[in-house]
């Protein structure tokens, strides 16, 4: 069984040997499964290439590889095929919205999270195995500043929503003697040492180094359409991750599952890490997921408009799923539920979801049925004839990548829950000053929500002379050690008001700033 003070998860790869009958057995099996090409140059390489070679090749399950590649072409994704799928909107037994929900229900909702956390029974994961290339950046997209005052990492403001809730739910009837939420952290191979290397250098942002496990996704080889596995070099595989539907496998086969159990968690929360708004362990989530006895959960957005290009969570021959705008019909897309005039097809993905311990454990019993996507790419890879590395200057190859979502169509008890965007989602995809999505739009949108935090409370905000508001945002930052959605302000600025720009760092440092 693994420590729980484990620090990072890995599965140890199996030693193994390299005599002249082991290659001979290992060419025979890369021959029984049309993929010998990998040993073209494996007697001209050293002894150091040819054990990593071997390595790579006598822990590759190639006859999986041949499999996942046959279905993925010949059998395509309803995602990629919708000709004969039938779509359905939302069961109204399966959705809820916080939009339109009273407050005590929301309260209720909420209770019944924080009773699960209080209990140590919640734990998250974090889908972290993105660089920030598209931001300008060459370190993990949770290492990024967004640029406010306080110049936190996503990662630190995501840690310190930790701390926080953790706080509050140590304040609930019943909590354990010490109340704490694992947080797993999921990487990808390049993104894993600078991940890990972040978090020691800020003494992990608060928390316990023991309630913080890294593990790495999954990577599937790279394929040239009709199937031959590529190389990166004559002994090196090319691979990519797996997409973020990975995780699955990645949660079992590096030991978080054992993990999981050894902790006695029952419910995770799964989320994106470059969305600057996420409501890390949300108990209102949880709470609503836990009454609904739900095995998997998804939190989504209101459409802004019928064409807004995100995909929908729905119903896809009777079977939950998300459905892309490009696949939605004009006159579907634009369809309106009589009940309450909002768009029947209007619950926007944003990946952040609820499971089951239980319902993690079942995906290996369905695993084989899951979709794997096709993204064509062009692939640096190895030229047999010649034996040179070639970067193509076309399409030449396909990685093969699963989506988290892939999921939903085997859950047995699924729930939607719908919450205002502006509260809870806003990305981070595109370069700084592209306006859309992007740093300044992150910085923004933090910055609105904590002038609506004090607003809320009963306080007033007064923009001082020297406060530039970019993008039309007061300079004020709320640290999540202050408040985690605006809880516990009322007290301290109700009445009172406040200046612009500053950041407050605790409810001390907030009560000597009112006036």
């Amino acid at each position: 069984m693994i420590a729980a003070s484990s620090l990072a998860i890995q599965t140890p790869k199996p030693q193994v040997s390299s005599s002249s009958s082991d290659i001979s057995t290992l060419r025979e099996r890369y021959q029984a499964a049309g993929q010998a090409h990998l040993l073209t140059y494996y007697d001209d390489l050293s002894s150091e290439e040819q054990t990593q070679l071997f390595d790579q090749l006598h822990n590759l399950n190639v006859e999986r590889v041949n499999r996942i590649h046959q279905k993925a072409t010949t059998c395509p994704s309803p995602m990629l095929n919708n000709q004969s799928a039938t779509l359905a909107p939302l069961p109204e037994e399966c959705f809820d919205s916080t939009l339109e929900a009273s407050m005590d229900k929301t309260q209720e909702w909420q209770t019944i999270g924080l009773n699960q956390i209080a209990q140590n029974k919640v734990a998250v994961i974090l889908l972290a195995g993105g660089q920030g290339t598209r931001l300008g950046s060459s370190a993990p997209k949770g290492c990024y500043d967004i640029n406010l005052p306080s110049n936190k990492s996503l990662f630190q403001i995501q840690a310190e929503r930790i701390v926080k809730l953790q706080q509050l739910a140590q304040q609930q009837p019943g909590a354990a003697a010490n109340v704490t939420i694992p947080w797993y952290v999921m990487t990808s191979g390049p993104t894993r040492p600078a991940t890990v290397a972040f978090f020691q250098e800020n003494n992990y942002f608060g928390l316990s180094s023991q309630n913080i496990v890294f593990f790495e996704q999954g990577t599937l080889p790279c394929l040239t359409f009709d199937g031959k596995i590529m190389m990166e070099s004559k002994s090196q595989i090319a691979v990519a991750p797996d997409g973020n539907g990975g995780v699955y496998a990645a949660l079992r086969g590096t030991g978080v599952l054992a993990n999981m159990a050894e902790r006695k968690i029952e419910y995770l929360h799964a989320y994106c890490v470059d969305n600057c708004l996420v409501r890390v362990a949300d108990p209102v989530f949880i709470g609503y997921c836990v009454q609904k006895n739900a095995d998997c959960g998804a939190k989504v957005v209101r459409k802004n408009a019928p064409d807004e290009p995100v995909g929908v969570v729905c119903l896809r021959n009777s079977a939950f799923n998300v459905v892309e705008y490009s696949e939605i019909d004009v006159d579907v897309a634009h369809a309106v539920n009589p009940k309450n005039g909002q768009l029947s097809y209007g619950a926007g993905n944003i990946a952040n979801h609820f499971y089951t311990v239980d319902f993690l454990n079942r995906v290996e019993s369905f695993e084989g049925d899951l979709e794997y996507h096709i993204a064509r790419k062009k692939i640096k890879s190895l030229d047999f004839q010649t034996g040179e590395v070639i970067a193509p200057k076309q399409v030449n190859g396909m990685k093969l990548e699963m989506f988290v979502f892939d999921v939903f169509p085997f859950t047995e008890r699924m729930a939607v829950f719908e919450v205002d965007r502006r509260e809870e989602f806003s990305p981070l995809k595109n370069a700084p000053g592209t306006g859309q999505d992007c740093p300044e739009t992150s910085r923004r949108d933090i910055l609105q929500q904590h002038v609506r935090f004090i607003e809320a409370a009963g306080g007033k905000i007064v923009i001082g002379e020297d406060d530039e508001q970019v993008e039309g945002a007061p300079t004020l930052e709320l640290s999540p050690l202050v408040t985690y959605s605006g809880e516990g302000l009322a007290a301290i600025v109700a009445g009172k008001s406040i200046r612009t720009p500053i950041k407050v760092n605790s409810l001390e440092e907030l009560a000597s700033v009112v006036f």
